[in-house]
């Protein structure tokens, strides 16, 4: 269940006009938070990732799942019960829930590490376009607050 916190601070990047990329990245931060003060672990940096994201479409961001051919069709439709799950408000299963998080706990918190995420973010970048990156660069600039001077 995600803190409070974070979903007022989703809630406020979709007042902002923020895409729900980003607004789900609070949830993914939280995440990223959670495993490094080794409440869990994970197995690798984007499984980090995807379990923020998936806490996203579950609290109602409306975060489409990835395109087919983009990802494999178990993840697609893991993603499309996730926001399906988020769209409905319905409550969270006790009994997944605990054996996800029981899961967890036998990870490692390296996943979490700069060095993780870094490798992670690198290669994530070299998969998209020069274009792809600019535009999506142009729009945080477009959304991002004025600096009081």
């Amino acid at each position: 269940m995600p803190l409070k916190k974070t979903i007022d601070r989703a809630k406020k990047d979709k007042a902002e006009g923020k895409s729900a990329g980003t607004q789900a990245g609070e949830f993914v931060k939280e995440e990223i938070d959670t495993i490094r003060k080794g409440k869990h672990g994970a197995r690798s940096a984007k499984q980090a990732i995807a379990i923020g994201l998936s806490k996203a479409r579950r609290a109602g961001v409306d975060l489409k799942p990835p395109a087919k051919g983009t990802t494999s069709a178990k993840t697609r439709r893991s993603a499309e019960q996730a926001y399906k799950k988020g769209q409905k408000h319905a409550p969270v299963s006790k009994t997944r829930s605990r054996a996800s998080e029981r899961a967890l706990k036998k990870e490692s918190t390296v996943a979490a590490s700069h060095t993780a995420l870094s490798r992670q973010a690198h290669a994530a970048a070299k998969k998209r376009t020069g274009a792809d990156r600019s535009a999506s660069a142009q729009k945080a600039a477009r959304t991002r607050k004025k600096r009081m001077s």
